[in-house]
């Protein structure tokens, strides 16, 4: 999984770096099949804002969150992105499997 971090308007700390990073991680422990991750943090006045882009085989998902606080934002884009990586995990795994398949289908 390639990280990109940028910043608008601020300076990335290590620290912020590092708990971005530890946050993503879960994001793997579902899905192992993450590309690339491009996540940028901007401030607007006393609003702390974060978005993120996933690039996951067939399909880019984006979430975007702000609080008054950037861990906050963080916590809550994770969860958004986390919920939006199992669904499109759950899709894949369906895919033509209502009919149970061409194998298991009976003959007539």
């Amino acid at each position: 999984m390639n990280l990109h971090l940028t910043g608008h308007h601020l300076e990335l700390t290590p620290a912020l770096r590092e708990y971005v990073q530890s946050k993503l991680t879960r994001l793997s422990n579902h899905f192992d099949h993450v590309i690339d991750v491009k996540v940028t943090f901007s401030v607007e006045k006393l609003v702390q804002k974060v978005e993120a882009t996933l690039h996951v085989p067939g399909n880019d998902l984006h979430a975007e969150c702000s609080a008054e606080n950037m861990y906050s934002a963080i916590d809550s884009l994770t969860d958004k992105l986390d919920r939006q990586v199992v669904k499109h995990k759950e899709k894949i795994g369906n895919h033509n499997q209502a009919s149970g398949g061409l194998k298991h289908q009976a003959v007539e």
